[in-house]
């Protein structure tokens, strides 16, 4: 899978809190409020947004009871994730050779560093801060598709929608944070919003006019997404997904709401909520802190970099025929 260097340096949590103080008492902070929105008067979403961050999904059974921590608490875990990611992953000369070797393949990756709010898990409903319970058919599909990973290719259908860099890893919709590549632009029309990840370099063009849903029979990868306003909050609606959505559990039958509220100049909170009766017992929300970035993205050059697909089935018809000269036929 192709991968790129991180190259970005984020401002901390703190720093957020000490700009927002300054604006609200500066005398241009009633100015610069105003120009956080466009010119129809609706919040300016627009910019390049990264939603690295050490709060995991879930949270932690050790934390079952705790939704925050305090500023010491999250602290203490700071560092420990950090101690932890030096003793595993270290450029030091005298580090251990698996140190050194991990963090070779560190650096190609951009972690969180920070918890979003302090908060122990992204899930913030059910209140437990845990993802509800899977159905059966959940693990069905799962056996289904590691049956068609563990033979040999008969195409490239076969093979993960990452690895035929159809979808990203955390692009979505709904997007999560990830390894790397946690970084989307959004640009803004009054009758248009476009999403665009950097992860496989994929854009949501979505209407903002109000017209209607694809019939359901026209199904795509990242579904069809309608875009509306609620107040000073920019509501995402997607349906008509195809089976392999990124969201690891999902079906075709998901219906995804996703929230963008504008917190300040530097922030932005993303929210989203996963609604798939044949997949969870119930629906469930997780929220995101998004951090204004003045970098670019970059391209991810997927396809372009994609010699493992072509190497993959070409090894796979290589076998199948050392398989039947050998007699043993092919799986």
């Amino acid at each position: 899978m192709p991968r790129r260097l991180p190259r970005r340096s984020l401002p901390t949590a703190g720093a957020f809190v000490l700009a927002s103080a300054v604006l609200a008492l500066s005398p241009a902070g009633a100015a610069a409020q105003a120009s956080l929105r466009t010119a129809d008067g609706h919040p300016d979403l627009q910019g390049v947004w990264n939603f690295s961050t050490a709060t995991p999904m879930e949270r932690p059974d050790d934390l079952a009871e705790q939704a925050t921590l305090t500023a010491e608490e999250a602290a203490a875990w700071e560092q420990r994730l950090a101690e932890r990611r030096e003793a595993n992953e270290s450029e030091r000369e005298d580090a251990p050779l698996g140190a050194r070797l991990g963090y070779s393949v560190r650096i190609w990756f951009e972690h969180g560093h920070t918890l979003s709010d302090q908060r122990t898990s992204l899930v913030i409903d059910p209140p437990d801060g845990r993802i509800p319970p899977a159905l059966p058919v959940v693990e069905e599909r799962a056996e289904a598709r590691r049956v068609l990973r563990n033979r040999h290719a008969h195409g490239p259908e076969d093979r993960g929608f990452s690895e035929r860099c159809l979808l990203g890893f955390n692009s979505g919709p709904p997007m999560t944070p990830s390894a790397y590549n946690n970084n989307v632009q959004l640009f803004q029309t009054a009758d248009h919003v476009v999403i665009l990840n950097e992860m496989v370099h994929n854009a949501r063009i979505v209407p903002l006019d109000g017209r209607p849903h694809l019939p359901e029979r026209l199904r795509q990868w990242v579904g069809d997404s309608r875009a509306r306003w609620e107040g000073d909050t920019l509501v995402v609606e997607t349906r008509n997904f195809l089976g392999e959505t990124s969201l690891g559990g999902s079906s075709a039958n998901l219906h995804l709401v996703e929230r963008f509220t504008r917190a300040d100049a530097d922030t932005l909170i993303y929210e989203f909520t996963v609604d798939d009766a044949t997949s969870w017992t119930r629906p469930w929300t997780a929220q995101v802190l998004m951090t204004r970035t003045g970098e670019p993205l970059y391209e991810y050059a997927c396809h372009e970099g994609n010699y493992s697909m072509a190497s993959s089935l070409s090894g796979a018809r290589a076998m199948e025929a050392r398989e039947a000269a050998e007699g043993g036929g092919s799986q």
